[in-house]
């Protein structure tokens, strides 16, 4: 039930998250229509934010990272953002953990499989990591048992898209879309 902006804001101040936002370093993994969405809100809380994506932005003013490590490594909180393909599954791997430290956060509302979930719970049981906020899981609807008792992580059940404008939004999509085809008019969204 939780959008994806009060996703990052419960795992900014829940349990060990109890510290201003402000001034984090934060990096995005992918940068597309949801990274930028994520940039932009951070960037007014006075997040430092960078980001990797498939190729560098030239438009952006982000700085740019070609490998999640290196993003990793010069951030507090990471947030996956991006599409998972063969190229992206296990993102967020067993080094990438280790760069972000101890004291670093996973945010992850892209797909389960971009995170290695078992290395993940093993990091977060042993301390290795400092948090996550996880909207999906690499296996749903099953989610890590071991997960549940954490008070360093924030579990939401795959709906962080979920709000009232986006809900209003698809309805006056759909609503159109029917309009068009009742009309003989092409479809503002077709699927083929």
């Amino acid at each position: 039930m939780l959008p994806i902006s009060q996703l990052l804001c419960y795992s900014m101040f829940c349990g060990k998250f109890r510290l201003p936002i402000g001034g984090k370093k934060v990096g995005i993994v992918g940068l597309g229509r949801i990274g930028l969405e994520v940039a932009q809100r951070l960037s007014a809380f006075g997040c430092r934010v960078s980001y990797t994506s498939r190729k560098q932005k030239p438009s952006m003013l982000f700085p740019y990272f070609s490998n999640v490590c290196e993003l990793a490594t010069e951030s507090d909180i990471l947030i996956v953002c991006c599409s998972l393909t063969t190229e992206t599954h296990h993102i967020v791997s067993k080094d990438v953990m280790k760069a972000l430290g101890k004291k670093g956060v996973i945010i992850n509302v892209g797909r389960g499989g971009l995170v290695d979930e078992q290395e993940l719970v093993h990091f977060l049981t042993q301390g290795e990591l400092g948090g996550a906020g996880l909207d999906v899981f690499e296996n749903e609807p099953d989610v890590p048992k071991e997960l549940y008792g954490l008070d360093n992580v924030v579990l939401s059940p795959h709906n962080a898209v979920t709000t009232q404008a986006s809900i209003e939004s698809l309805s006056l999509l759909v609503l159109e879309n029917l309009k068009a085809f009742f009309s003989d008019k092409p479809l503002l969204s077709p699927v083929s």
